[in-house]
């Protein structure tokens, strides 16, 4: 076992014994360890209150267990667990203080995996009940026309959301570009007469989800009832973002059938004006012009 002797009488308390476990252990020879503090095994990542708890044992005289971050003479790190114990001679005055070292880092990055286990199982269970809420909320939500429509329609929705799911994992659930949501959300649809322009925006990870529902809700009524119903219709899907914050999506159709006299919302608008407001605490609005559908998603973009 890896061990030093110092003595508390001289100057800095310095090694005066290592033996060839220690010197093995930390790629030091004698010449280099004898005559110094310990503390040169101490490094940027070395914890602050491992060093504070064992000056105050030293202080006190008293035996100490304790688990630190040191490194090798090659800039190595090793994870020690340091045992610290005073020799006292008969009349209770200090005469050395006796240290062994034990490298636990297997151990450390043992229980580290283990904790990221654990926690990456427990953020799988969540993304799992908030995958399995939507799909509910889908499958309550969707307009039963009949089983067929309603099949289909449902599907969709569930492709879209499966969708998410994938730009999601393969950006591991962080942030997402919003050109490639956006661009998924309408490769199902004739991606060649959709047209997309905007800045480079980052997506926050909880509000993928929400918003490719309602892009998929929104290029499956432009192609039910809208401009990609028509040959010669198109989408334009242009956004940009407010100094306060807000992102701005506006939707323009051009080329489709024209509009009742008076259109009456549909499930499809009244399930997207839904989604952005409880989902993405923003607001969306639609106005049907001579030209086709025109509309606007604003919401405010997580951190």
């Amino acid at each position: 076992m890896p061990m030093v002797v110092t003595d508390p009488e001289q100057p800095d308390n310095p090694i005066v014994l290592a033996n060839q476990s220690f010197l093995d252990l930390t790629g030091y020879s004698p010449e280099e360890v004898v005559g110094r503090n310990c503390r040169f095994l101490q490094g940027p990542a070395t914890n602050a209150d491992a060093v504070r708890t064992i000056r105050e044992a030293l202080a006190a005289e008293r035996e100490l267990t304790v688990e630190l971050l040191n490194y090798r003479k090659d800039g190595s790190t090793f994870w020690n667990e340091l045992f610290i114990s005073p020799v006292h001679d008969d009349d209770g005055r200090l005469l050395y203080l006796f240290g062994s070292c034990k490298d636990v880092t297997q151990r450390k990055e043992a229980n580290h995996l283990k904790a990221e286990e654990h926690r990456l199982l427990k953020e799988v269970d969540h993304r799992a009940k908030n995958a399995l809420a939507l799909v509910q909320g889908i499958v309550r939500l969707t307009s039963a026309e009949d089983p067929r429509t309603y099949a289909e329609s449902v599907q969709g929705r569930v492709e879209a959301l499966a969708r998410a799911h994938s730009i999601l994992a393969a950006g591991n659930w962080r942030e997402v570009p919003l050109q490639r949501v956006i661009t998924s959300g309408a490769e199902p649809f004739g991606r060649s007469r959709i047209s997309l322009d905007g800045p480079d925006v980052a997506l926050a990870a909880e509000q993928v989800q929400p918003l490719m529902l309602v892009l998929h809700e929104m290029f499956s009524n432009a192609l039910k009832h809208g401009a990609l119903s028509a040959e010669s219709g198109s989408v334009s899907v242009r956004w940009q973002t407010h100094d306060d914050g807000r992102l701005v999506v506006d939707w323009q159709e051009v080329g489709g059938p024209a509009p009742a006299p008076d259109p009456v919302p549909s499930f499809g608008s009244m399930l997207i004006e839904t989604t952005i407001k409880r989902q993405l605490d923003g607001r969306a609005g639609f106005v049907w012009q001579h030209t086709g559908l025109e509309g606007r998603l604003e919401f405010p973009l997580g951190s």
